[in-house]
Parts: C-alpha cells; sequence; structure tokens
C-alpha cells in the first residue's frame, strides 16, 4: 500500500458536511485570477489569514494560485489578457515572480514560508514526475511550508494544458491525498442560472451522480484577467468527487468563515468507494 492508498484508508470518508472542513487533516484551496487582482487584490491579505487560521489548527494546506498573468500585465504595460501564446507566457514568466513575493510578503506575518511549485499536465500524466510533485509537496508539508501549485505557463503549448486552474486543483486533491477541495470564486456557490438573473437560485448541495444538466452554468469563457467560470468549477469537482474528495465552492471574501465551516456556498459530495 503506497501513502496515498494509505491516508486514504485513513481520512477517507470523514469529511462529511461543510462543517467538517475544520477536522481535515489535509486541504487544497484554489483561488482565481479575478479574486486576487486588480480592484479584488486585497483579497489576498483575507485569503493568507484563512490559510494561516487553518495551519494553527494543524492542518496541511496546499494553496492553488492563478494571477500570474494578471499580475504580469501591468508591468508588460497591457490592458487585456493577450490573446497569443508567447505574450500570455511573456507575462505569466513576470507576474509568477511578483505573485510568489505578494504571497510570501503576506505569509511572513505568521513567520510562514511558501514555496513556488509550477505543474504541467505531462507532470500529472507522467508516473515519474508525478510521484516526484507528490514527495516534493510531502517533504514541503512535513517542512512546515506552504506550497503554492501553478500550472507551468511558460512551457504549456496550447494544445497540452490544464486550460484553467479548477482542473489542477482538482488534480492537485487526488496527488496529495487531500481530504477537502475548497474551489473559491467570485460568486458565492453553484446557482441554477447565471447569478444576475432574477430567476437564479442558490443550490446548495450536489451529490455525486447528480444530473446537473437542467443548471444553466455559464461557458468559460477568457475575461479581461483569466479563464473559467461554473462549468469549468463543476467539472473539476466532478474529477474530485470522483477520487473521493468533497469539494466546496464559496467566495473568495468569505474563505475565513468557508474554512472555520460555516454554513454557505455549494456542497459537492464525493463518491462512496
Amino acid at each position: 500500500m503506497n501513502w496515498h492508498e494509505k491516508k486514504k484508508r485513513e481520512y477517507g470518508g470523514m469529511i462529511q458536511t461543510r462543517s467538517d472542513l475544520p477536522a481535515a487533516s489535509r486541504i487544497v484551496v484554489k483561488v482565481g485570477s479575478s479574486s486576487i487582482s486588480g480592484d479584488r487584490a486585497h483579497q489576498m491579505e483575507g485569503l493568507v489569514d484563512a490559510l494561516a487560521a487553518c495551519r494553527a489548527r494543524g492542518q496541511d494546506v496546499i494553496l492553488v494560485s492563478s494571477g500570474a498573468i494578471a499580475i504580469g500585465m501591468p508591468y508588460l504595460k497591457l490592458d487585456n489578457r493577450p490573446l497569443d501564446l508567447a505574450t500570455q507566457q511573456a507575462a505569466a514568466a513576470v507576474g509568477q515572480n511578483y505573485l510568489m513575493g505578494r504571497y510570501q510578503d503576506l505569509f511572513e506575518r505568521y513567520t510562514i514560508t511558501t514555496a513556488q511549485v509550477l505543474l504541467t499536465v505531462g507532470d500529472i500524466d507522467n508516473d515519474v514526475h508525478r510521484l516526484n510533485a507528490q514527495r516534493t509537496i510531502e517533504r514541503l508539508l512535513g517542512l512546515g511550508v506552504v506550497p503554492i501549485v501553478n500550472e507551468n505557463d511558460t512551457v504549456a503549448t496550447q494544445e497540452i494544458r490544464f486550460g484553467d486552474n479548477d482542473r489542477l486543483a482538482a488534480l492537485v486533491a487526488d496527488v496529495v491525498g487531500a481530504d477537502a477541495l475548497v474551489l473559491l470564486s467570485d460568486v458565492d456557490s453553484l446557482y441554477t442560472a447565471p447569478p444576475g438573473k432574477p430567476e437564479a437560485k442558490r443550490i446548495d448541495h450536489v451529490n455525486f451522480g447528480d444530473d446537473l444538466s437542467w443548471v444553466e452554468l455559464e461557458v468559460s469563457a477568457v475575461n479581461s484577467v483569466g479563464t473559467g467560470g461554473a462549468i469549468t468549477k463543476v467539472s473539476a469537482a466532478r474529477v474530485a468527487n470522483q477520487a473521493g474528495i468533497p469539494v466546496l465552492l464559496a467566495a473568495t471574501d468569505q474563505v475565513g468563515s468557508a474554512l472555520a465551516g460555516a454554513d454557505g456556498g455549494t456542497w459537492f459530495a464525493p463518491a462512496v468507494n
């Protein structure tokens, strides 16, 4: 039995509802570009405060953070997200440096060290690379470090890439044997229709295998800073649920209460093995 299988056997099924999140041994948290850049850049501080509180509870925390391209754009005097791959990669190369610097400055208030982990689809698909990534993250956690994961945009191609960090977060949660995955968004929950529509109603709970064809999901789109939408989060939740990992979709500005087990957001229950 390898480490991943052993951990799943020990902890699998322990996290049944959102109120159990404070008892999780290991949590993966994903945040998108639009939640930590531009007018919402201040939300990084609240996010770090919430992750530090998890650490204080004795929980392992892995952060999957978008934002490199969005943060790099102003330094390259770009007003909108570039469409060509080379400029996206250039913006990511510049922005990743500033992104990690901002995170480290914020975590420094809690004397917490961060580490950059950049992954590609090939790293997840390749057994050797996957195992090395797993070992590295495990060792970082053992040393008290918070790993911050992002897609390695500078080497990824349009044809072979995660496409959005929601999927990356689900795969990372599986790789590290997480007890729960929290997907943070500008929207506080999954709704029956885009939340701007008057008929939209909040969905509190989704069981594994539930048919969501009746839900009007926003298609994945590229905006001025990033990619994603409700459809990518539901898809990522399905991936994590299939691996036995529960998922909470919640608002970035409510991350502290969400990780503390408060009501709110949308809970995606995992497959029962």
